[in-house]
């Protein structure tokens, strides 16, 4: 959930020329776990096969955020990152 919503917040990378201008994680936002909110997980005892318990819950983080600013603010936004 915490790298689906940093690419959802802040997941770009701009250009310059042509070129990547960020080239790390100190010229590349990505979420701090100081900016993380609190999320609570619940694992279900399941006979089926594994697929894994954090890696399916990314790609729906930024689907459920849009979500939640369409419901609050009547308006939909269909780019990432979410800007203001």
């Amino acid at each position: 959930m915490g790298f689906g919503l940093s690419v959802a917040l802040y997941g770009e990378l701009n250009l310059n020329k042509g070129e990547i201008v960020e080239s790390n994680f100190h010229d590349y936002k990505v979420l701090r776990m100081t900016d993380m909110p609190v999320v609570e997980v619940h694992m279900i005892n399941s006979t089926a096969a594994p697929t894994g318990v954090g890696e399916p819950g990314g790609p729906v983080v930024a689907p459920a955020v849009a979500n939640a600013f369409a419901k609050l603010t009547g308006k939909r936004t269909r780019r990432l990152p979410f800007k203001a």
